[in-house]
């Protein structure tokens, strides 16, 4: 059974330390580049100032060193501006945008293998004034929930997880406090939404966030952790759930991804069990579901298995269906018998758990 979930988290959550600080010269322009590396100073970490903004990663014949020394290094960086031309994100929301790119984790089915350029370093946008003050355009325009009835009352939707993880990093940038706050002030129907596997949310729990951000925890069942390298546990994720749903906070689990493990039915029926013990209790509680199955592509299974070769996620083409995407490019997903069962018995453990929650999606 789970513990009290009034209680605070067991133990301090660990943050993330970068083994390697570098800042371009465009990133010092702006105030919030400086104060990130003042920050980063702050914690004890040696920052290098590049003499142009031209990010080169650390060089080595390992592929798995070289892997090794560009996820422990965060770029502080001028966002480029092509960031600023939002593009949609269905079926999460209206509007991705994004405060930084890659993330500290060390899952081995991770969603950006194949998707980002160049070495799988944390880049942190500087210019963040400009990143925020662009999303007025955008309101009223999205195609998610600013037109579906169901979901018509979350506004305008701006994921700002698509490319990182916002909270696993937040120690060093500020930038998801700042961006709460700015949803939080802004006299508009819009609504910021990200997801996390972190679990230190104390820097936003005093925040005037107004209602107006959604926090999704992503988790999975038990047997999944061992696919979570460098993440909070599970426990300490949902207690963090549960902190932030008392502040105030709309929340979320996003169930990601979805996977066959052994005993998958008891294992997720534990998972559903726990958050709703962790929510036991909270007033006017705004919760929602997405639910994620595990896919891959050719490309993503050849990164990751460069990057984890002794991983046992299942990535076997003959277990999977071959799908093409809108884009014509090909991904492999379970079989369709498979999908059904999961998702009909996932949603009846919700049903019967969280009988409140909304589920906004299976995919």
């Amino acid at each position: 059974m789970f513990h009290d979930p009034s209680l605070p988290a067991s133990a301090p959550a660990r943050l993330w330390r970068p083994r390697r600080v570098v800042v371009t010269p465009a990133a010092l322009e702006h105030a919030h580049g400086r104060t990130m590396v003042e920050r980063a100073e702050a914690l004890g970490l040696p920052v290098e100032r590049l003499r142009s903004n031209r990010l080169t990663a650390q060089s080595d014949p390992d592929p798995r060193r070289a892997y090794a020394a560009a996820k422990a290094t965060l770029a502080i960086v001028a966002a480029p501006a092509g960031k600023l031309r939002l593009q949609p994100i269905p079926p999460s929301a209206d509007w991705r945008f994004d405060l930084a790119e890659g993330c500290p984790a060390h899952c081995s089915y991770c969603y950006l293998a194949g998707s980002l350029s160049g070495p799988p370093m944390t880049r942190a946008y500087a210019n963040l004034d400009e990143i925020l003050g662009n999303l007025d355009t955008y309101v009223g325009r999205g195609g998610v929930t600013s037109r579906q009835a169901e979901r018509v009352n979350e506004g305008t939707t701006f994921e700002a997880s698509c490319y990182t993880d916002p909270l696993g990093i937040e120690h060093l940038t500020g930038s998801l406090s700042a961006a709460i706050r700015h949803f939080g002030a802004w006299n508009a129907d819009v609504q910021l939404r990200f997801t996390t596997k972190f679990a230190a949310v104390e820097p936003l729990l005093g925040l005037a966030h107004n209602r107006r951000t959604r926090v999704r925890f992503s988790v999975n069942a038990a047997p999944a952790a061992r696919y979570e390298g460098g993440t909070a546990p599970l426990r300490a994720r949902l207690e963090a759930l549960g902190r932030m749903a008392r502040a105030g906070y709309p929340v979320g689990l996003t169930i990601a991804p979805i996977l066959p493990v052994a005993e998958w039915r008891a294992a997720y029926a534990a998972l559903i069990a726990d958050a709703a013990s962790a929510l036991l209790g909270v007033p006017d509680l705004d919760l929602t579901v997405e639910l994620i199955t595990h896919r891959f592509t050719p490309g993503s299974k050849a990164v990751l298995e460069g990057w984890y070769p002794g991983s046992d996620l299942p990535m076997r083409e003959a277990e999977r269906t071959r799908k093409l995407t809108k884009f014509g490019s090909v991904k492999y997903v379970f079989p369709k018998e498979l999908m059904r069962e999961m998702e009909a018995a996932l949603r009846a453990e919700i049903a019967a758990h969280l009988p409140g929650a909304r589920v906004l999606y299976w995919t």
